[in-house]
């Protein structure tokens, strides 16, 4: 391992990767196709630029909620290849159609869905898909929709599978470089070539990154099971401590903490079975911490965990930037009340100008101006010990919207951090074994990586709403359980079951704020994944499940999958 230079600057990128349990309560079949969208892009383009990039080095958080389905339609696929087994998504079984028709209601939703990407970056490169989309434009303009015929939508489907694969499976394998040539008049047989690409794909990902980790190249961390915000779990008011005239229920959640520590013990199970080795760091869903959080993490055996910025100013209870250069933020915290975890805390604006700004600059200027915000803050912390900056992100959604799916950037930013003399790749544990000596947080007020604060997850009447009826849930579970009326089995399902539903994603979407479509969306799966709670443990699904928690309306920045620290 190399030591690293007092002198140097550490760098580390923590990229987060996460999706939401989407496969649907009832139907068994996948309410929304992404995780397996961005495992074919995101996931591995990253995995491919860490491997090409000879000095990149990362951080590569896994939440075992997604690798748990990218196993899980994997599995799925190979199956249907090898026996015609069915497919488990609905835009899967689309790509599959052998008789290439397709019902009205089939185009309606095609037609919705398959342009759901990012139209400058990932459709009008294609002329071939770029027509399909003026054509779909003309017909809907004129109302002849019922004019584009079967062959359309077998292109569409397979177009829009091609524009989410990955920048550099793109560029290097067979099938997607034949399949684009192509471009139109895809045959069935052209089409199960890509499901198989797909397939392969998804499986190789575990031991890709297994063998990245091995070879030094990054670390492996987890985040709790089913991505739950673990400081309202143990205590609803942690949210008044940044929020005083936050609205939370009036009751506790019931068992929160044994909940929490469920999460926390699956997570590390699911990931060293999965990755061959423990996860030695942390990153709590959304960066939620609490006092009681990070003793809980440091008590289960983590080395380190991870939050906003926004954190460490209210814990503090000074202006990070405004004292002494900033220089609290460059260097990670012992917290809990012994002291046993180190907590790394996230630089906002270096983050956030991946996240949402150097998407529209020259990939020139963007590095130019990343290595200039790293210069500035080496040179605020000379003198100090061992500075690091933390560049925490979503290590999925923003690539997007930058040119070939952010291939050139991130490849070029690798490229002059490592050679530059004055800054050095690491991770949280390799950073750590050099330098054990940190000073001490004397408490973490609770927070999370958005505004320093709870209020994405609690504190309006809906999100609130949410709360309440996993309560109700949790409460009907508890009589269940105590009644020894459930077979083993059925206990297991309903406990894996209550994890799904008890995971942050659902509360994120709730608010005015975001896209009315997609608060929908995972309104109705929230209250499918409660009422087939009820239904495992053998009771009547209550009508406060039939009513929508939230309807959203406005357009929030990204699209809402992304919000910036503060």
């Amino acid at each position: 391992m190399k030591k690293q230079d007092a002198h140097k600057l550490s760098v580390v990128f923590c990229w987060h990767m996460h999706q939401p349990f989407y496969r649907d309560a009832e139907s068994g079949h996948y309410a929304l196709p992404w995780v397996y969208l961005h495992a074919m892009k995101d996931y591995t383009d990253m995995a491919a630029i860490l491997e090409q990039v000879p000095g990149a080095r990362a951080v590569v958080n896994f939440v075992p909620s997604l690798t748990a389905q990218i196993q899980d339609y994997a599995n799925c696929i190979r199956a249907w290849l090898d026996h015609d087994d069915e497919l488990p998504d609905p835009l899967l079984l689309a790509l599959a159609h052998q008789d290439g028709h397709f019902t009205r209601e089939e185009r309606d939703w095609l037609l919705e869905t398959c342009f759901r990407l990012n139209h400058e970056r990932n459709m009008h490169r294609y002329p071939a898909y770029n027509r399909l989309w003026h054509l779909a434009e003309q017909c809907r303009n004129h109302e002849v929709l019922h004019y584009l015929g079967d062959n359309y939508f077998a292109d569409l489907v397979t177009w829009y599978h091609l524009a989410w694969l990955g920048e550099t499976v793109r560029n290097t394998h067979f099938v997607a470089r034949r399949l684009i040539e192509k471009a139109s008049n895809f045959s069935y047989q052209d089409r199960r070539d890509l499901i198989t690409l797909i397939a392969s794909l998804l499986a190789d990902i575990p031991e890709r990154y297994r063998k990245l980790a091995e070879d030094g190249k990054i670390e492996i961390s987890t985040t709790p099971y089913a991505h739950p915000i673990i400081p309202l779990q143990l205590d609803f008011k942690a949210a008044l401590e940044t929020v005083p005239d936050a609205i939370i229920p009036e009751q506790p959640y019931p068992g929160g903490t044994e909940r929490a520590q469920d999460h926390i013990d699956r997570a590390k199970r699911v990931h060293a079975e999965t990755f061959g080795h423990p996860a030695r760091g942390c990153w709590p869903a959304e960066g939620a911490v609490s006092q009681k959080t990070v003793e809980m993490l440091g008590k289960s055996g983590f080395d380190w965990c991870a939050t906003g910025e926004g954190v460490l100013h209210h814990s503090l209870g000074y202006n990070l930037r405004e004292h002494q250069g900033g220089k609290d933020l460059y260097h990670p915290w012992r917290v809990g009340h012994d002291g046993s975890i180190t907590c790394f805390f996230r630089d906002d604006r270096l983050s956030d100008l991946i996240g949402f700004e150097y998407q529209s600059w020259a990939n020139s200027d963007a590095i130019s101006n990343f290595i200039h915000e790293l210069a500035g803050i080496h040179h605020r912390t000379q003198g100090e010990n061992a500075p690091v900056v933390s560049i925490i992100m979503d290590g999925e959604n923003a690539w997007e919207h930058f040119p070939n799916n952010g291939l050139p950037f991130l490849t070029a930013l690798y490229q002059a951090i490592s050679e530059h003399d004055e800054f050095e790749l690491t991770t949280f544990s390799d950073y750590l074994m050099q330098h054990h000596q940190q000073p001490k947080l004397k408490k973490v007020t609770a927070g999370s990586w958005v505004y320093g604060n709870l209020s994405t997850w609690i504190g309006d009447a809906a999100k609130t709403r949410g709360w309440e009826l996993l309560i109700e849930a949790k409460q009907a579970f508890d009589t269940a359980q105590a009644s020894n009326a459930l077979t083993p089995e059925q206990l297991a399902a309903a406990e894996e079951q209550l994890r799904i539903c008890e995971g942050s994603d659902w509360c994120w979407w709730f608010g005015d704020y975001n896209p009315g479509a997609t608060v929908r969306d995972f309104d109705r799966l929230y209250r499918s994944h409660l009422s087939k709670l009820y239904q495992l443990i053998g009771k009547t699904v209550p009508a406060s499940l039939d009513a929508p928690v939230s309807e959203g309306g406005a357009e929030a920045e990204g699209g809402g999958t992304m919000r910036r620290g503060n």
